[in-house]
């Protein structure tokens, strides 16, 4: 099993869940972080660091995130983070809207 990230990181992308990870599994793109399943070793140690609860295991993920995790995590552009970063501009309300996932952007202007 391993852990999942949904749409409510996406315009949020807090980074307090990227330097708790013993594996280094979280990955950036433009507005959200994903996780590795292929490196992700089910520590659990990332879900409650996440303000926004948007951490959750795979047997609790809608199949949609854990897809789009296992998809992005090697996607180009989308890089491996391990350092803590501010939060996007304009989380706050970013955080207040439901089902953000017709937000995600998933292509990085290389």
């Amino acid at each position: 099993m391993t852990f999942v990230v949904d749409d409510k990181c996406i315009d949020c992308k807090h980074t307090t869940c990227v330097t708790v990870c013993p594996v280094d599994c979280f990955y950036e793109g433009p507005n959200m972080l994903v996780i590795n399943p292929d490196e992700c070793i089910d520590c659990a140690l990332c879900e409650p660091e996440c303000p926004v609860d948007a951490i959750r295991s795979e047997d609790e993920a809608d199949p949609y995130w854990t897809e789009k995790n296992a998809e992005l995590c090697y996607t180009e552009g989308w890089e491996m983070i391990d350092e803590e970063k501010p939060p996007m501009e304009g989380y706050e309300e970013a955080a207040k809207i439901e089902n953000k996932k017709d937000r995600l952007i998933t292509h990085v202007q290389i």
